[in-house]
């Protein structure tokens, strides 16, 4: 059967993507860092976007101390074999978001370097080696409840935060505005594909903080407007048909994305009503009738409800799904 130019692009593309990992350019890189006696290396998982937060973790925390390091991808489609890790020098080896427990083994029998791995799937339980049977220059970092990304941030924000800088001040990663940050992250995931974008690290590289907040700062504000005109369809609920006291609510069919900002708005004008400090926030999600509940006032836990209809979350975030014929009786007053 004859292939279409379309399947032939994509198998001269499967291609190169094989070769990429084990190329010349990695082994000349390796090369270079023996020669320079470069005393840590990075292999960061990959395609994985923990695995590529991982390493611009790694980065930035080894360019912030000026120490040369070397940053190589790491795959199961022809890896990097143990022994290309000959490197004269070589003090430690980080396997971020991927432990491969004969692989580090290996390593850290053949060399007197660190082996320090970090990992989260459950899957690598079971081949994860007893502490009798690691060498001591071999260390595994895994947590089933946190990914692999999150304990490398910690990782090396722990390391910098006991690291006295030549300027005599203690090293810190503080970030400001980092709710506007996180959004501003997320608003570039659909160009951050680590699946079909095998140059995502370097992408993230090129983000910079101040970008990212301002996009963030942009989408809150444009969140805040969207909500705000939602305020003037607000009725009165009776949570739990009155068990646990009045609110006000807001039906935000086709506004689910902004539900976060429209129930602190409604917490707030709540409070001020007399009622409550909760807003509730219903909207039909897969044809199914959800409430959110917020809160701005400490001392209230919206979970309380939730978890009376099935739902969770913490004090001041929580969410259920409610029947419609429950859901009516609820409502002191029809919404309009």
């Amino acid at each position: 059967m004859a292939l279409s130019p379309v399947h032939k692009r994509r198998i001269l593309y499967g291609l190169r993507w094989v070769r990429r990992y084990r190329s010349d350019a990695a082994l000349e890189a390796i090369a270079k860092a023996s020669e320079e006696k470069v005393p840590n290396i990075v292999l960061y998982n990959y395609p994985s976007f923990s695995g590529a937060f991982s390493a611009l973790f790694a980065h930035l925390f080894h360019t912030r101390l000026n120490l040369p390091c070397l940053i190589l991808p790491f795959s199961s489609v022809e890896p990097i074999r143990v022994e290309d890790l000959y490197i004269e020098g070589l003090e430690r080896c980080y396997l971020l978001d991927f432990l491969g427990p004969k692989f580090a083994l290996e390593i850290s029998r053949r060399s007197t370097c660190e082996v320090i791995g970090f990992d989260h799937r459950k899957s690598v339980i079971p081949h994860i080696p007893s502490a009798k049977d690691c060498p001591e220059n071999l260390t595994f970092h895994f947590n089933v409840e946190k990914s692999s990304s999150t304990a490398v941030y910690e990782y090396f924000s722990a390391k910098l935060a006991n690291i006295v800088v030549p300027d005599g001040m203690v090293a810190e990663w503080s970030l400001l505005d980092i709710r506007a940050f996180n959004i501003g992250l997320g608003e570039c995931r659909s160009i951050c594909n680590c699946i079909t974008n095998p140059y995502m690290y370097e992408q993230l590289l090129e983000l910079t903080y101040e970008d990212l907040v301002a996009r963030g700062n942009s989408c809150l504000s444009s969140r805040q407007n969207a909500a705000t005109k939602l305020l003037d369809k607000v009725f009165k609920v009776r949570l739990g048909r009155g068990f646990y006291g009045e609110c006000l609510g807001v039906r935000a069919d086709g506004n689910s994305n902004i539900s976060d900002e429209i129930g602190k708005l409604l917490s707030s004008k709540s409070a001020a009503a007399g009622l409550r400090p909760i807003g509730a926030v219903i909207f039909m999600q897969r044809n199914n009738l959800k409430m959110c509940l917020r809160s701005m006032d400490s001392a209230t836990d919206t979970s309380e409800v939730a978890k009376a209809y099935g739902g969770g979350g913490s004090r001041s975030s929580s969410s259920f799904i409610i029947r419609m014929d429950e859901y009516n009786q609820w409502l002191s007053v029809n919404p309009s």
